[in-house]
């Protein structure tokens, strides 16, 4: 079943919007449904707005706040109504360095992220799960 264009523009402008709030917890957090499943690049999962904030606002205050990511949408695909899944190339840009000097703590520069969104009785889309997996390529 596809979206519309409308419907396709709003799921974009989610990610998009996702995108330049990372390090904004305050405008970050409401584009994402209370109940959010975030899986990220380390493979932790978190499960839930209020401790997706408690991890975001931790992260802000170490190291971590130096990793900055960008994401390139590849694809937006509606499988029902109000179900969006958009398939997109996440690149982490980490300016931390090994304490030895070395190369950036993380070792994948990219991964393959996968968002769910939801459409909210409103017509807002939120972000429902995000999954990143990395990748060498």
């Amino acid at each position: 079943m596809p979206g519309t264009p409308a419907q396709e523009a709003a799921v974009r402008e989610v990610v998009a919007d996702a995108g330049k709030c990372q390090s904004d917890p305050e405008r970050f957090l409401p584009l994402h449904t209370p109940d959010v499943e975030i899986v990220n690049f380390g493979g932790r999962r978190v499960a839930g707005r209020e401790v997706l904030g408690e991890a975001m606002r931790a992260a802000l205050t170490s190291p971590l706040a130096d990793v900055v990511t960008t994401v390139e949408v590849t694809g937006v695909r509606f499988p029902r109504e109000g179900v969006a899944v958009v398939a997109a190339v996440k690149r982490v840009h980490d300016a931390r360095k090994e304490p030895d000097g070395g190369g950036p703590i993380l070792p994948a520069t990219s991964g393959q992220l996968t968002y769910l969104l939801v459409e909210e009785a409103d017509g807002t889309w939120r972000i429902s799960l995000a999954q990143t997996t990395p990748t060498t390529f």
